[in-house]
């Protein structure tokens, strides 16, 4: 029983055998209890009525008598008081009883062997064909009295219905077994399908096509794996498309270490030369450790490692991010707007500290000198909401929603800078949903960009 397919058929046979089994024992119980002793009383009944009948119409002999009701699907066993016995009608199987109860019936008592017979298995016991299994009533016969036991010819009453059960019982159980040799094909067919189907997953293969339309629960566990499989095919173009990005990112900045490394020995160099070349070398430098950086704080994101959350002043840290990127602002003569109000948030501080100054840092980057950042905090209902407006160069439209996928690269006024990996707003959406909250974006070419981050109340 190792597949499917046997286990369901040797279970459902299984079952219907056991079920017949127990059918046909609380059929037995019910005859036992309730059937034979109605069954002792309605034979009893027809005894007297034979009994009643002969004693009041005693021109014909008994033995005729007897012969001629035994036609219409009786037996008959006939004692007189010297113990000599004759069978009317089909023979007995066995005509063993005790004299004692034969003499009972003699001395005028009724005998009922149908109602005290022992329990037979499966209503067997109504078909024994034994002397114990009879009524026996006194008659009288020329003023010496006999004893008359009477039973069903049951062969002749029910031979052809038996049969028929019997038959009827044979084919049912032959067919019932047919069709469940069938009907499970149809049962394991689909999962079968969706055993090949994780075998090619397993295999790296998820383009499949489940050809199983079905509305019940081996239908809905086939559409819940292709929705399986069409996400971890997702998962995995995003995964290739991921390294491909770290590939691209990574390569760049090491080209020009390489290369810039290459043209320091040349002696013929100049010290100002020489110190250029250093410099890039140092900025593309940093670019790698900020994009090393960046990554191990996505993986730990991903984790959803334990956060340290806690209740402080967002607008406090908003101050401390301006300070941090002063020097950044001040050399674009940027105007820095703050409009902050105490605004309590519930979150990792350290997570949100990143989240602002992410923020705050692509601002300053795509605003032209000159330009204005407004950064606004205040919270109500909903919960806590900062704002960070700029009069930058602003985003089309149709970048809009992959803005936070990462290394997503919009137009070329907004490439890779040494200070840019394409990570920051991946990162900053990450850490938001961490804290159950929404980010979203307002821009407009030539016009600016408004990030508003909402932090819902725990």
């Amino acid at each position: 029983m190792r597949t499917l397919y046997v286990r369901i058929i040797v279970i459902t046979m299984a079952i219907m055998i056991a079920s017949a089994i127990v059918a046909f024992a609380v059929t037995n119980i019910y005859y036992q209890i309730y059937l034979k002793p109605e069954n002792d009383q309605k034979i009893t009944h027809i005894a007297k009525n034979i009994e009643s009948i002969y004693e009041g119409n005693s021109n014909q002999s008994l033995p005729a008598f007897l012969t001629s009701i035994a036609d219409l699907g009786y037996k008959f066993y006939l004692v007189n008081q010297n113990g000599d016995a004759k069978t009317f009608g089909e023979s007995f199987s066995s005509t063993k009883m005790e004299q004692s109860e034969i003499q009972e019936v003699l001395n005028g008592d009724v005998y009922h062997g149908i109602r005290n017979y022992p329990w037979k298995p499966f209503v067997t016991g109504f078909f024994d064909n034994h002397l114990e299994n009879t009524i026996g009533v006194p008659i009288e016969v020329n003023g010496a009295t006999y004893a008359l036991f009477v039973r069903p010819d049951t062969m002749q009453q029910f031979g052809e219905m038996r049969i028929f059960l019997a038959v009827l019982l044979i084919l049912t159980l032959l067919f019932s077994f047919l069709m469940v040799l069938i009907s499970t094909q149809f049962v394991v067919k689909p999962i079968k399908k969706l055993t090949e189907a994780t075998k090619k997953i397993a295999a790296g293969n998820y383009h499949l096509k489940m050809d199983v339309h079905r509305h019940d629960e081996i239908g809905r566990l086939a559409s819940d794996f292709k929705k399986m499989s069409d996400s971890l095919e997702r998962t995995e173009e995003k995964r290739q498309e991921f390294v491909s990005s770290v590939s691209h990112e990574i390569q760049s900045p090491l080209t020009s270490i390489q290369g810039f490394s290459r043209a320091i020995k040349d002696e013929n160099l100049t010290e100002k030369e020489r110190s250029h070349y250093l410099t890039i070398i140092e900025k593309e430098s940093k670019r790698l450790s900020l994009l090393s950086k960046q990554l191990l704080t996505l993986t730990s994101l991903d984790h959803e490692k334990e956060m340290e959350m806690i209740r402080y002043d967002a607008a406090e840290q908003l101050k401390e991010v301006v300070l941090a990127t002063e020097w950044q602002w001040q050399e674009k003569d940027i105007t820095i707007e703050m409009d902050l109000v105490p605004t309590t948030v519930t979150g990792d501080p350290s997570l949100l500290f990143q989240v602002w100054m992410n923020l705050a840092e692509n601002a300053i980057r795509y605003t032209e000198t000159g330009g204005t950042i407004t950064i606004r905090s205040f919270d109500d209902k909903t919960g806590a909401w900062i704002v960070v407006e700029d009069t930058g160069i602003g985003i089309a439209i149709k970048d809009l929603p992959f803005l936070f996928d990462q290394f997503y690269k919009v137009d070329k006024a907004r490439t890779r800078t040494e200070n840019s990996t394409g990570l920051g707003l991946s990162i900053t959406k990450k850490v938001i949903e961490l804290h159950r909250g929404t980010i979203m974006v307002d821009s407009e070419p030539g016009k600016g960009s408004t990030f508003t981050v909402n932090i819902p109340y725990e």
